[in-house]
């Protein structure tokens, strides 16, 4: 089941059914429902599509989505709003698609089955030198294979999907082992070690190392693994 992450201020207050958000609840999808503020950003990274409330706060929506946007987050961006805000949205937002607030639960769930299905079309992803199949559960660098486990190709896939999204650990135990691994978050440490050493030395610094948060791919990588480690002083003799 596809995950929904709806960034809205307005559903506490909203007692009103007749609105595309509450055709949400009908639809077989797992909601997520967050207030638009920064928190926002860490829930999308564990769903499928962001739904932006943009019915009363239209501003509020464009500066959300920006956000998304500038986070380098890849998620699909799905606008409802009222008719009069048509003419304010423009391609800078980085909106997937806009949806009126008086659609009905078939045409939101069109939409939506659209946006997923243009995400997972092909089952290629790519970031830098590195390329994964989710079909043939393969990846590569450089067009050279990787010899990885199945939690390690869940993991470097997961990282690769959010390109410099920090996750701690505790995130990457629930989102790739799932809620059932009952293992301490050292095992995350223990991956990252193999998954570095198979990606080799010129490559290894693509997942860096945010001190005391957690892990984070970076296309363009910094000089070493430990991105927030101080470099050692010179020897001034």
């Amino acid at each position: 089941m596809a995950k929904l992450l709806i960034v809205s201020n307005e559903l506490v207050a909203d007692s009103s059914n007749e609105h595309a958000l509450a055709a949400l609840d009908v639809l077989p999808y797992d909601l997520i429902k967050v207030a638009a503020d920064t928190d926002a950003l860490t829930e999308s990274a564990r769903v499928d599509l962001v739904v932006l409330d943009g019915r009363v706060n239209l501003a509020g929506a464009r500066t959300m989505a920006r956000l998304f946007n500038s986070s380098g987050s890849t998620v699909p961006l799905l606008l409802v709003l009222a008719e009069s805000g048509f003419a304010a949205v423009a391609p800078d937002w980085g909106l997937s698609d806009i949806v009126l607030e008086t659609a009905t639960p078939a045409e939101l769930d069109a939409r939506i089955k659209l946006l997923l299905s243009s995400v997972e079309s092909d089952g290629i992803i790519s970031a830098g030198d590195i390329l994964i199949d989710e079909q043939a559960y393969t990846a590569s660098i450089h067009e050279t294979p990787l010899d990885l486990t199945y939690t390690e190709f869940e993991l470097l896939k997961y990282l690769v999907q959010h390109p410099g999204r920090v996750f701690s650990r505790v995130q990457l135990l629930e989102d790739v082992w799932g809620y059932d691994y009952f293992g301490g978050t050292r095992t995350v440490d223990v991956h990252i070690r193999r998954l570095r050493a198979k990606l080799g030395p010129e490559h290894e610094m693509l997942i860096g190392t945010v001190r005391n948060v957690g892990y984070r791919f970076s296309p363009e990588p910094s000089k070493r693994p430990d991105d927030n480690k101080p470099e050692a002083k010179r020897s001034t003799r």
